[in-house]
């Protein structure tokens, strides 16, 4: 279902770019022109994500063991890239239209603005309950399609009264910083990922600290928490029980559940076993057993 949705929003991005193009020639506007190439690039990287999701649905398998959602992100990645690179391209256009202005068609910016803003509209209807980074970059793109053209159409109208036609080219470049700050936000959450940081609203002191009240769990080190595609999100941590090993897995497992880990390996050690990997571990821990009280 929502692979279909990503597909109609791929289809109208291309036909809206071609749309835009001539639009952009027919009135001589920098910004409608600024539009088409950022439609041409939502296209591609709506193509591009299409591909990704679709592989990012796979389960996991021998060859990649933590299965494929990181393909999505990758989308996203590309995606975002895709959009800095036109951003930059248009900027450069914009400013050299200020330094040599050249009248626009006015009338015909306001017919193309109300088209394009309506269709878009129905564009980001239609991809708006996406789960997924990938998902949430291509509704984004649709909102920001919508929100162009109203600026277009603003500018078209006080350029149609004014005159004023160095309008166009700064509008183009409202449009394209608009576009580069979310695309630095949507960059951030992407290496994020890929560097394996931990997932925003996941508190690992916190996470410790309910870990240490269950019953029989003497310390817990070793605690490592990364999200796969930014919505699934994994542990792994090592255990210092005198209980018993299943009972405690069963808890701790429960525990991390409810603070949004959906899979977590545990390695459970006892009470006089020296962990070798105990010198590495990245987290600061109280010295074992300084806050066990019988």
């Amino acid at each position: 279902m929502k692979n279909k949705n990503i597909l109609v929003a791929f289809l109208l991005n291309l036909f809206f770019a071609v749309f835009e193009t001539v639009g952009g020639i027919f009135t001589g506007s920098v910004a409608i022109v600024s539009d088409a190439l950022h439609d041409m690039g939502d296209a591609a990287s709506i193509g591009i994500s299409l591909l990704f999701e679709k592989k990012s649905q796979k389960q996991p398998d021998e060859k990649y063991t933590y299965g494929y959602l990181r393909f999505s992100v990758l989308g996203g990645l590309i995606t975002t890239l895709v959009l800095l690179f036109g951003s930059a391209a248009v900027i450069y256009n914009a400013v050299n239209r200020i330094l040599n202005p050249a009248p626009v068609n006015y009338n015909g910016m306001i017919i193309f603005a109300v088209i394009g803003a309506a269709v878009n509209f129905a564009a980001a209807y239609f991809t708006k309950d996406g789960g997924s980074v990938n998902q949430r970059a291509v509704n984004l793109h649709m909102l920001e399609d919508v929100l162009g053209w109203l600026v277009v159409l603003t500018g078209a109208v006080v350029m149609r009264f004014t005159d004023l036609w160095f309008i166009d080219p700064l509008m183009s470049i409202g449009v394209s910083a608009f576009i580069i700050i979310h695309a630095v936000k949507n960059l951030k959450a992407v290496l994020n990922i890929f560097l394996e940081k931990v997932p925003d609203g996941v508190d690992i002191a916190e996470i410790k600290q309910h870990l240490l009240k269950i019953d029989g769990v003497l310390d817990v080190h070793h605690i490592h928490i990364r999200s796969l595609d930014g919505t699934v999100n994994c542990a792994e941590m090592h255990i210092v029980t005198d209980a018993d090993f299943q009972d405690i897995k069963e808890k701790v497992r429960s525990e991390l559940k409810e603070h949004g880990i959906a899979h977590a390996a545990v390695e459970l050690e006892t009470a006089d076993e020296i962990c070798h990997e105990k010198l590495c571990r990245t987290e600061p821990s109280a010295a074992p057993h300084s806050h066990h009280h019988h």
